[in-house]
């Protein structure tokens, strides 16, 4: 158990930048998470955190033995859960790395039915980019992730719904009352990219379709890219979902040729996952297969 609560004080403080923080999450004093640390270090015979005014930040050794430390971390958790298991107790916790559309749009009904079966397994969800949540992903900061496929996808996926790629443009623009957008004009178009200009989702589509985009705008919300589209400053691309339920006064249609994308669930191994995540994963493969994506 101290052997744990080293580690834990280690991680914590490392994915924190500081040990007030560390001590907030773990139940501990700030203090005290130093002290546990030192003593890990101690043992280690290396210093694993460099310290500052500003907080801490892993050494390179630090750095080194992270992997190592969120490996034990999951193997004593893992333990545990299949103890309770064997004495007939649900218990756990999951972590998920989402994209905010599906945490919004799918999750909190899929939480809400889990939580009333297994009330004693904890959720967490991490919401990020493509790009983060494939880092948490092989961090194994996460457990369970929502992305859109991607090739070469190394994970054990679990496809849930295809949705459908939308233009989404002013209601000035000439094309705003087609039947659909040809892709092609993008080129040509003041171009608003989401994250940070990083979408992967829209990277891929025009990759496929042999395109280059002038990117004029990036931002780090699609509600950001939306409001400037409303506003006349270009178009965009996003997937329905991003885009459901949200009153801006802008036209959304479909692109021509049709473009999807597939959404579903990722993990490093289902087979080694611990039972909390596997029970996790069959509940909310079950619930959203029945999902249909709309425009």
């Amino acid at each position: 158990m101290l052997e744990s609560a080293r580690c834990k004080a280690f991680l914590t403080s490392a994915e924190t930048g500081s040990f007030s923080k560390a001590a907030e999450i773990l139940g501990y004093t700030p203090s005290g998470v130093s002290q546990l640390v030192t003593a890990f270090e101690s043992d280690l015979g290396f210093a694993l955190l460099l310290r500052s005014k500003r907080g801490v930040a892993p050494t390179a050794d630090g750095e080194r033995m992270l992997p190592a430390v969120r490996d034990f971390i999951a193997h004593e958790g893992r333990m545990y859960q299949i103890a309770a298991e064997i004495k007939g107790l649900s218990v756990g916790e999951v972590t998920i790395a989402t994209y905010p559309s599906i945490s919004t749009h799918w999750l909190p009904g899929v939480i809400q039915g889990f939580r009333e079966e297994y009330p004693r397994i904890k959720i967490k969800l991490m919401e990020g980019i493509r790009q983060e949540i494939v880092q948490w992903l092989e961090e194994k900061r996460a457990d369970v992730a929502f992305l859109s496929r991607k090739e070469p996808m190394s994970y054990d996926w679990i496809p849930l719904a295809e949705d459908e790629m939308l233009a989404v443009l002013p209601k000035t623009h000439p094309l705003a009352t087609a039947e659909s957008y040809p892709l092609r004009n993008c080129h040509e178009e003041s171009f608003i990219m989401p994250a940070l200009g990083r979408d992967a989702d829209v990277a891929a589509l025009f990759e496929r379709n042999g395109l280059e985009l002038n990117v004029q705008f990036t931002t780090l919300q699609n509600f950001a890219a939306i409001s400037m589209v409303e506003q006349g400053l270009g178009i965009s691309i996003m997937n329905e979902l991003i885009t459901r339920n949200w009153q801006c006064d802008v036209v959304k249609l479909p692109l021509e040729p049709p473009q999807k994308i597939v959404l579903g669930m990722a993990l490093l191994s289902r087979e080694n996952a611990s039972p909390a995540v596997k029970r996790f994963v069959k509940y909310a493969a079950a619930r959203l297969s029945r999902i249909e994506t709309r425009r």
